[in-house]
């Protein structure tokens, strides 16, 4: 199977599944179980990233990766914002397992100060946004260098998320079937 599941014993991570929780711009439960995954290419990436971060005296904490095409779907019905919510008629890179919605913990398993929080949709999650604090700042650099570093890209409108390049086009969508036990319920 191309989707392989990203464990915290495998790959050094602090894994916490946003959209299985009530803690999501939705205000509800999206997936009714938290799992990780991510396409195996994706995976290898993850892998040398987190081995970069612990370099630098940071690790990850993992807040979403793959997201079948069922989620997708619900996400962009309860906020159709192209800027920060892709259309499913299109899909998204984490519908094909090559994204991955990410921060940065301290050595005590403290996360740093990002700025904004995870899926705030403003225009100071871009990256490069103004008015930041000088640690916020260098912490999204210091993230961004890291998994630049690890072969992934960036999105400019989200400090958090990452994806393979060329994902729409080198990888194809996956469904909630796709997966052992189902992340949708």
């Amino acid at each position: 199977m191309a989707l392989v599941e990203i464990t915290p014993q495998e790959y050094d991570v602090e894994i916490d599944i946003v959209y299985a929780t009530d803690r999501n711009f939705t205000g509800a439960p999206i997936y009714s179980r938290p799992a990780c995954y991510l396409h195996q290419d994706a995976a290898v990436c993850l892998k040398k990233a987190s081995l970069i971060a612990r370099r630098q005296g940071v690790k990850f904490r993992l807040l979403d990766a793959f997201r079948p095409q069922e989620a997708q779907r619900a996400l962009w019905n309860h906020t159709p914002n192209a800027d920060f919510v892709a259309n499913p008629d299109f899909g998204s890179p984490h519908g094909r397992g090559v994204a991955i919605d990410l921060t940065l913990l301290d050595e005590n398993g403290k996360e740093l100060d990002m700025g904004t929080g995870f899926d705030e949709m403003d225009i100071k999650s871009y990256h490069g946004a103004e008015g930041l604090s000088q640690a916020a700042e260098s912490n999204r650099l210091l993230l961004l260098g890291i998994m630049v570093s690890a072969g992934f890209e960036f999105y400019d409108h989200e400090w958090w998320h990452y994806q393979l390049p060329n994902a729409r086009s080198r990888y194809p969508l996956f469904s909630d079937s796709a997966l052992p036990v189902a992340m949708m319920g």
